[in-house]
């Protein structure tokens, strides 16, 4: 039962999808202390402003939910949609996501259909989970991070989901948009959004720390540049 709790941890969705980032220009003029190699590899890491739409049949959000504390469940959604925005300016940098979450994927179909009930999800009330999130900060680096909304089974709580920017694609036929490639990841906690009691108290005891991981793949094609 603590599979399906462990779903909700995923959207955020979403994914993916909050993969916003800023002008390595702009950063790295912010740090005088970076070397000229430190520079080129904080422009590596950021792609260029504008608004990139994901691409539903090459991201994937997968989840990782704790099993009786000790134990490990995991699990995906098939169904993601939504943009991305990046700025030079770090806190016009958004992110818009919307996750399908019948499309809730563990490989076992009872089990998958019982995550769909209203025991856990209850898609028939709450078909989509979304992710809403502007501004980022930076990690170090490489890393970012962004304090987006997740929306689930009818609670909204703020999930942090910290990302790195993977880099454009080299083999772009001529006419079409700039691909862009994103990782992210976060943590929470099912019980946050009000799901699976019943697991709670018998899978999961006075376990404090997070106990759904996520891992999100985006990639995103670019719309328009931003201003």
């Amino acid at each position: 039962m603590i599979f399906k709790r462990l779903f909700n941890l995923f959207a955020m969705g979403v994914l993916l999808f909050t993969i916003c980032v800023a002008p390595s220009t702009k950063v790295a003029a912010a740090d005088p202390s970076a070397q000229p190699a430190q520079k080129i590899a904080v422009a590596q890491a950021l792609p260029a402003p504008g608004t990139y739409k994901i691409d539903p049949d090459h991201s994937f959000a997968y989840f990782g939910a704790r099993h009786h504390v000790v134990g490990l469940v995991r699990g995906r959604f098939d169904k993601v949609a939504g943009t991305i925005t990046a700025s030079q300016d770090l806190a016009a940098c958004s992110v818009d996501v919307t996750i399908d979450v019948s499309s809730i994927n563990t490989q076992i179909s009872e089990r998958d259909e019982d995550l769909r009930s209203p025991v856990y999800f209850d898609v028939k009330r709450f078909p989509t989970m979304t992710y809403h999130g502007r501004g980022i900060r930076r990690v170090d680096g490489g890393s970012w991070t962004m304090d987006g909304s997740l929306t689930m089974h009818g609670v909204t709580k703020v999930v942090p989901l910290t990302f790195t920017f993977n880099g454009a694609f080299s083999d772009v036929k001529p006419g079409r948009p700039a691909r862009m490639a994103f990782h992210g990841s976060a943590g929470l906690k099912r019980a946050d959004f009000g799901m699976g009691a019943r697991d709670n108290l018998e899978e999961l005891g006075g376990l404090m720390t997070t106990d759904v991981e996520i891992e999100i793949d985006v990639e995103a094609d670019a719309n328009s540049p931003t201003q």
